[in-house]
């Protein structure tokens, strides 16, 4: 029976049908793969195979990186769910209030670099007699160089 016509809770996709109807690459799947967001299980000819639940993980994943969260928090994250299973409704409720405090964090960042951009540009150096964040004396080239002030 063909996929369309067998339930999708039966089903065992294929790679291909994974990346397709999640809109990733096949790619996209093996590195999240090596990175244990997702899993598969290999069949007698030794082919990948997903159990349907893969697509609302690869979804909250694409969903979570959207929101600029890493795939490293994004994985422990997921690890916090009961025997690592996939999210249900109530759970992403759960993941995306833990991940708001994050979000706000990076906004009151890129405000506080928004109100300095003017009047320096974090690059740390001893051109702007005028700079806000002034490196005086040069003390950042002891230990750091590059444009470690925007960071602060």
């Amino acid at each position: 029976m063909p996929l369309g016509q067998k339930k999708l809770t039966e089903a065992n996709l294929t790679v291909g049908y994974v990346a397709k109807r999640s809109g990733v690459k096949v790619s996209t799947l093996h590195f999240y793969e090596t990175k244990f967001l997702i899993k598969s299980w290999r069949n007698n000819g030794n082919q990948r195979r997903y159990k349907p639940d893969v697509l609302r993980r690869v979804a909250v994943i694409k969903a979570a990186q959207a929101m600029g969260i890493t795939l490293d928090e994004i994985k422990n994250t997921l690890a916090t769910l009961p025997d690592n299973r996939t999210p249900t409704k109530q759970d992403w409720s759960a993941l995306s209030k833990h991940w708001q405090a994050q979000l706000d964090e990076r906004i009151a960042h890129m405000q506080r670099l928004r109100d300095k951009v003017d009047g320096c540009i974090g690059c740390g150096c001893l051109s702007l007699k005028s700079c806000p964040i002034y490196n005086e004396d040069d003390h950042l080239g002891e230990n750091k160089s590059g444009a470690v002030l925007l960071n602060t």
